[in-house]
């Protein structure tokens, strides 16, 4: 209870001292976060499940499907699908967002912040690890790992065809250079 405390009391020193900060400040990230911190035991008790997204269970079924994925601009929407679910992929150039290190030391502050909260309010469940496998919430946490790995593997491959197939990025790698061909490229 006394670690609970502690991190509330940071993240309200947070949110006054970033009150100014832009609408990705620290102090926001606390505040959006701080219900799912709040109710982390649910996941181990497996009350609340985070949901897969459709696009990587399809990755996890089949990551070297190819059907329907004929023209780059086909290939670069499915990238784009597995872009939302995964985030950036690691060839994305870095955010020029403007943001100020004090922004980004705010960002990691309220990361922590929320961690702190999380740990806390999961330190109450006893043999928290048995529970989470008798309930079934380690299982599905596995199956998430497995889906994001598929979405990642698939992306890679999509990113590989793009560029054997001559596409132009975001159909393939980012530093990827389509040659030249008589017409267009990467159709």
């Amino acid at each position: 209870m006394h670690k609970l405390l502690v991190a509330i009391s940071v993240s309200l020193i947070l949110a006054g001292c970033n009150a100014g900060a832009s609408a990705r400040g620290g102090a926001q990230q606390v505040g959006v976060g701080l219900g799912d911190a709040v109710t982390a035991p649910l996941d181990d008790l497996n009350l609340r499940r985070q949901e897969i997204p459709t696009v990587l269970l399809q990755a996890e079924s089949n990551p070297y499907d190819l059907r329907n994925l004929t023209h780059c601009r086909t290939i670069a929407a499915e990238i784009a699908r597995l872009d939302e679910a995964l985030g950036p992929d690691a060839d994305a150039p870095p955010s020029q967002d403007g943001s100020y290190i004090s922004e980004r030391a705010a960002d990691a502050a309220a990361g922590a912040t929320l961690d702190a909260v999380r740990g806390a309010v999961t330190d109450f469940i006893p043999a928290r690890s048995w529970v989470r496998r008798l309930s079934g919430a380690d299982a599905h946490s596995k199956h998430v790992q497995s889906a994001i790995q598929a979405g990642l593997r698939r992306r890679s491959f999509l990113k590989g065809v793009g560029m054997q197939r001559n596409c132009a990025p975001p159909a393939a790698p980012a530093g990827f250079v389509p040659r030249q061909t008589r017409g267009r490229t990467g159709g």
